[in-house]
């Protein structure tokens, strides 16, 4: 209930004459912030409110007093008042016609999804945002002034674990953004962007974005160094393979790739070095929670990226290798070895081919990038080339061996071809 003394104060007000309305509700305004007590700001803003919105007053005469409105409500410390008299407000103009008043409904909606981050509610705070007007009547809103706002929305669903929805939006900024002038609303973008690809596992393409990020000289050097570590991170979560390759040669040529605490690990992922348990597991600690989410056969995503790298480094150490050997050097059993190993050459991530008679893998060198198509084609055309080499190279060495015969005994040769 609102208090007696601002009960008391908005009958008098509506029983004044239209002249003196004005007046009289900037002064009763300024008594209720100044001394209402906390328990009853919220009420009695609220009592306000309605009774000035449910007033005869024109728009002219209304706006002024909802601009100092608004300035009021903007000073108040409290979120949770915020909360209850923002959405009191919002509530009311809606019903009043939004329409006369969009600049001052699209301020109180960023102060109350201001107070909803304040109370760690970001989903609420994204539906406040969304609910702006932004083909406004009153103004023509810049890019600029668009994805502010939509930019904003992504990150409250990024803070919520929603990529989704974050997508969604960061897709209507991608709209305007070639047309945005402000330098921090672009890095906003490009943050946003990585931080997506990161959420949805698309770690090389989040590995690119993070690391242009830390190129930007208008960003803070720690927070450069901070993409940086991200882009590093998402580089060794990636597929193993020729594009994952480049781009870790990329991170470890950075000058400053040596400053930040994942240096370790990228060097020897680089250099195509076995990564022992206990490296994983001082990684792990440090990841987030979709970084180690289990995927279809079980594994985390850094399992899986740890398997998948030390198998590309086995390619390097050996021609050949028993599937029961490759299970053994990388801690899993054969079958899941194996499986591991075809989806990787099938998926051009790794050159070679398996032996399943001979329960054998034989590497070739680096891996395409390219899906294979007609794999068993190829592998059985080489073979017979092969065999064709070893044919011919047969044939040429008996060839020789005749002529030496010939040459040191023409009589025994000629009789031999006599018969």
């Amino acid at each position: 209930m609102p208090s007696s003394a601002v009960t008391s104060a908005l009958k008098i007000i509506e029983g004044a004459t239209a002249t003196d309305k004005p007046s009289r509700y900037s002064a009763l305004l300024q008594g209720i912030i100044t001394a209402s007590s906390p328990n009853n700001l919220a009420e009695d803003l609220n009592a306000y409110t309605k009774s000035l919105l449910d007033d005869s007053l024109g728009v002219v005469v209304l706006r002024p007093l909802l601009a100092t409105f608004v300035d009021e409500y903007r000073k108040i410390k409290n979120p949770d008042i915020k909360v209850e008299v923002g959405e009191e407000v919002i509530g009311l103009l809606k019903l009043k016609g939004v329409g006369q008043f969009e600049e001052h409904d699209t301020q109180i909606k960023e102060i109350l999804a201001d107070a909803h981050e304040e109370n760690n509610d970001f989903k609420k705070s994204a539906q406040t945002l969304q609910s702006i007007t932004l083909d406004s009547t009153q103004k023509a809103l810049t890019s600029d002034d668009k994805a502010k706002v939509w930019i904003r929305i992504v990150r409250c669903y990024l803070e919520e674990d929603d990529p989704t929805s974050a997508f969604s939006h960061l897709n209507k900024v991608k709209t305007v953004i070639h047309s945005v002038q402000d330098k921090s609303t672009k890095l906003m973008f490009q943050l946003s962007q990585a931080r997506i690809y990161d959420s949805q596992r698309a770690f090389l393409d989040a590995a690119q974005a993070y690391y242009t990020l830390s190129l930007e000289t208008v960003v803070d050097e720690e927070e450069r160094l901070q993409a940086l570590s991200s882009a590093i991170v998402c580089a060794v979560l990636a597929p193993a393979g020729p594009l994952r390759a480049r781009m870790l040669a990329k991170l470890y040529k950075d000058e400053r790739a040596n400053q930040v605490e994942e240096f370790s690990i990228l060097e020897k992922m680089f250099l195509d070095r076995l990564l022992s348990p206990a490296e994983i597991k001082a990684f792990g600690e440090k990841l987030q929670p979709h970084h180690l989410a289990r995927t279809a056969d079980g594994s985390t995503v850094l399992d899986k990226a740890v398997l998948e790298h030390n198998l590309l480094g086995a390619s390097k150490l050996y021609n050949n290798i028993g599937i029961d050997q490759l299970g053994e050097l990388l801690g899993i059993d054969a079958d899941k070895a194996e499986d591991y190993a075809a989806k990787m050459l099938e998926q051009g991530r790794l050159a070679g081919y398996i032996d399943q008679i001979d329960r054998l893998i034989f590497f070739e060198g680096e891996g395409s990038g390219q899906r294979k198509t007609g794999h068993a084609e190829r592998i059985m055309g080489k073979e017979l080339r092969k065999w064709d080499a070893n044919v011919q190279g047969l044939a040429e060495e008996v060839e020789k061996v005749t002529s030496m015969i010939q040459n040191q005994y023409p009589e025994f040769y000629a009789s031999q071809m006599v018969h």
